[in-house]
């Protein structure tokens, strides 16, 4: 049976734009495994309802029912060894949980604060009422007022990357020559950004678009395969 990957997606099927579920997708891809994504959105509560989840991404592999990006990620090495690693030891595991940590703490927000009024638009109009509640809560202000400081946020990004630029200075991937579960843990939210919003998120001359351009190369070009707002 092909796994399923219950997957979130806007008004348009063909814009799935969670940073999370896309952690998700390029594991598969890593781990060479076959999968179906099932679009999701965020009233769709009774969809996944008999996973005791409210939320995705949420990966079904037969009778198995897994949710979380990070639990995702340790179901698939523990249960297909065979198939290229996601995690090599279990100090290269340590490290790769620390950047997940990283990227939810210091790039999602910076990131969120730029796109979120392009969320809103874009997510089906059974969500939006929620979206525009929970979101404007959790910020303290209107969707409007968040994305009206998108150039601060744009600036406060390009801090939190320098340990990450640094990186990519002396070599191709965070994970090394190749590409690990620490990229895809920080790519989540770019394609996040380029999905769901023609807004770029990093400054003209920033070095991580050469690390983010390598990322969507890969698989053969799976992730730039979805593309863009406009194109």
């Amino acid at each position: 049976m092909t796994i399923q990957l219950y997957d979130l997606a806007a008004a348009d099927e063909a814009r799935r734009f969670s940073p999370y579920c896309w952690r998700t997708r390029m594991a598969l891809k890593h781990k060479q495994l076959d999968f179906e994504t099932i679009p999701w959105r965020f009233t769709d509560k009774e969809a996944i309802a008999f996973t005791n989840q409210i939320f995705v991404p949420v990966l079904v592999d037969g009778k198995t029912v897994v949710n979380d990006s990070w639990r995702i990620a340790e179901y698939l090495d523990q249960t297909y060894p065979d198939q290229p690693k996601l995690f090599d030891s279990a100090m290269a595991k340590a490290e790769a949980h620390f950047i997940g940590h990283w990227a939810d703490s210091m790039v999602h927000g910076s990131v969120s604060r730029m796109i979120i009024l392009d969320i809103f638009n874009q997510v089906d109009p059974k969500d939006r009422e929620y979206f525009r509640t929970s979101r404007e809560k959790r910020f303290g202000k209107s969707l409007e007022a968040v994305q009206a400081e998108r150039e601060s946020a744009k600036d406060d990004l390009g801090k939190a990357l320098v340990p990450m630029r640094r990186s990519i200075k002396e070599q191709a991937f965070l994970g090394g020559e190749k590409p690990g579960y620490a990229d895809y843990s920080v790519f989540g939210a770019f394609q996040w950004a380029r999905i769901i919003s023609s807004y770029e998120i990093l400054k003209p001359d920033d070095e991580i678009k050469e690390w983010r351009n390598r990322m969507l190369a890969l698989f053969g070009g799976y992730a730039a395969s979805y593309l863009p707002p406009g194109a």
